[in-house]
């Protein structure tokens, strides 16, 4: 239940993190108990895992609106984007090779407004 309050705290959350949380909350515990309970939660659909590219397995506990994410590029921030209107998936493969298609994951790469405003050179009158 610690590890399931971690992730609902911290949306888009690393192993890491949700260790650091949990043993707050509860004192020790192994790093492999915590990637055991993430993999049973994700398993049994209580959370969501994703994988950006280049990154560490990311949680949340948004699950079931096949909802999507933009990530910031300089930071990593992770935001969710819901879904195009329509029929899940919000995405229809041109070439779907047979396969029933029951969901689209899309992850979006940028820079968020907060890295934007830092970068230098950018506001300048």
């Amino acid at each position: 239940m610690a590890v399931l309050r971690a992730v609902s705290g911290r949306p888009h959350c690393r192993a890491e993190e949700v260790a650091e949380d949990v043993r707050t909350e509860i004192g020790a515990i192994s790093r492999q108990a915590v990637y055991d309970t993430l993999g049973i939660l994700v398993e049994k659909g209580i959370i969501r895992r994703i994988q950006p590219a280049g990154s560490p397995a990311l949680y949340e506990d948004r699950v079931g609106d096949n909802h999507h994410h933009v990530i910031c590029r300089v930071c990593g921030k992770t935001v969710d984007v819901s879904c195009a209107v329509g029929e899940t998936p919000c995405l229809t493969a041109a070439d779907d090779s047979g396969y029933e298609i029951d969901e689209a994951e899309v992850i979006f790469w940028g820079t968020c407004p907060e890295c934007l405003e830092a970068r230098p050179g950018l506001n300048q009158d």
